[in-house]
């Protein structure tokens, strides 16, 4: 029997999605889903919501509640993690105090200030959890949903290198949807090789029946409305001759043009602090959810394009499967570091993660992700170092922040969020008394 532990899983909005496509698959009909998380109350949500959908789909899984992880993860052949470390207040810190000095994010969570410190708060979890996995499941696979996907990904790797570990993300399969709908074809017309970093992979090759839409896909981006859908990564586009993948509210924090002056902002159309408002939606949507279930009432589902039943699946019948994963690069894109965190094709079986080459980037998309890999990689050594210099450091070397803010704003502005963060960041990276007292 397949045991399935589930960390995190109170963000019962994306794990109603990965129960619906596990629970869909008949190999898995009779899974432990294993359920852990700190709110006793989402914990319960999340077993409705499982034995909900199990009912629904004909399976039979046992379903278990763990208010301790350690239970939870026991024995676990694989261990799904998407947690979200400090919740809702802590995501409002790290947009309201950078707003204070004039910089604006819209979802900090991957890069920038906002992704620098989800990171820092994230990976002391990481740690923890990748050694209680070495103890209770250590042949386990942990697929990894959480952001900021490069650093918390690349944290697991460096520091617990024989987990079998994967980042997953769907901005590969939701820009290829985008890009079908923009080309005004079905998505089983269209066929594509994409690697870069995360939420920064490049769609290298593009067709439509085999033959390049690029040309159409350009003819499409004159349409106003086609534009209007998708506004910065269009102008990317434009300007870089590659589409790439996430949205475009995402790609405009990760470049100093879109979001330093008010007038850029209102053209391209920019949801500032949509991150929040996100966070306010989806406490809306789990407490109706948990109304429902109460209530005996069910909801709709459908097969999701995440990847982690596909792994979960390709492992247990050993039946080869290619995603889209976050993984340690070991040659598989030649012109950014070894040892970053890259997007690429991966094969999934048996045998694990098997990442595939993808050569050199073209030059123009590898200057676009490295600034980025280099802030990442400074993020987990200020971790797992207790580093607070290389904290400073990430910050100032990010691409928007310096953009909008000077090198002493940059720096005030990283001791107020330290402060902020308090007894979440890691140590040696916390803040002292006489920093506080300073401040």
């Amino acid at each position: 029997m397949t045991k399935i532990a589930m960390i995190g899983a109170g963000s019962v909005v994306f794990v109603k999605k990965l129960l619906a496509d596990i629970l869909a698959k008949p190999e898995l009909h009779d899974a432990t889903i294993a359920l852990h998380d700190i709110d006793a109350e989402r914990l319960e949500t999340a077993g409705m919501m499982a034995r909900w959908t199990a009912g629904q789909l004909g399976a039979n899984p046992v379903v278990e509640e763990h208010a301790d992880r350690r239970s939870a993860i026991a024995g676990a052949d694989f261990v799904i993690n998407m947690v979200l470390i400090g919740g809702v207040d802590a995501v409002r810190k790290d947009f309201e105090i950078p707003a204070k000095f004039g910089l604006k994010q819209t979802i900090g969570d991957t890069v920038g200030i906002g992704g620098i410190f989800r990171g820092l708060r994230t990976i002391p979890f990481m740690m923890e959890l990748c050694q209680d996995m070495t103890e209770l499941c250590p042949d386990a696979y942990l697929l990894n949903y959480t952001n900021p996907m490069s650093i918390v990904t690349w944290a697991v790797y460096k520091a617990y290198p024989k987990i079998k570990s994967v980042g997953l993300c769907h901005n590969v399969q939701h820009t290829a949807e985008n890009l079908a709908d923009y080309l005004g074809v079905e998505m089983d017309r269209l066929s594509f090789d994409c690697a870069g970093i995360n939420h920064m992979t490049w769609f290298l090759r593009l067709e439509v029946d085999g033959k390049d839409a690029y040309p159409a896909l350009r003819a499409a981006m004159q349409n106003p409305e086609i534009f209007a859908k998708d506004r910065v990564r269009f102008e990317l586009f434009r300007q870089l001759g590659w589409f790439v993948s996430e949205s475009s509210r995402h790609c405009s924090e990760y470049v100093p043009y879109f979001l330093r002056d008010a007038g850029e902002t209102a053209r391209f159309a920019l949801p500032v602090n949509d991150s929040v408002r996100i966070g306010d939606e989806k406490i809306l949507r789990y407490k109706r959810d948990r109304q429902r279930l109460q209530n005996g009432e069910g909801f709709e589902f459908e097969k999701s394009v995440e990847y982690g039943a596909e792994i979960i699946h390709a492992v247990v019948t050993n039946e080869p499967t290619l995603i889209y994963g976050n993984i340690e690069n070991k040659g598989h894109i030649t012109n950014l570091p070894d040892g970053a965190c890259v997007e690429v094709p991966v094969v999934v079986d048996r045998n694990g993660f098997r990442g595939c080459y993808a050569g050199a980037l073209p030059p123009e998309l590898a200057a676009h992700c490295a600034p980025h890999v280099f802030v990442q990689d400074l993020t987990v050594r200020a971790a797992l170092e207790g580093n607070r210099d290389r904290v400073y450091r990430a910050a100032m070397l990010d691409r928007h922040a310096p953009s909008v803010l000077t090198i002493p704003q940059i720096r005030q502005m990283v001791d107020e969020l330290l402060i902020a963060h308090g007894d979440a960041m890691p140590d040696g990276v916390r803040v002292t008394q006489d920093l506080r007292a300073a401040s």
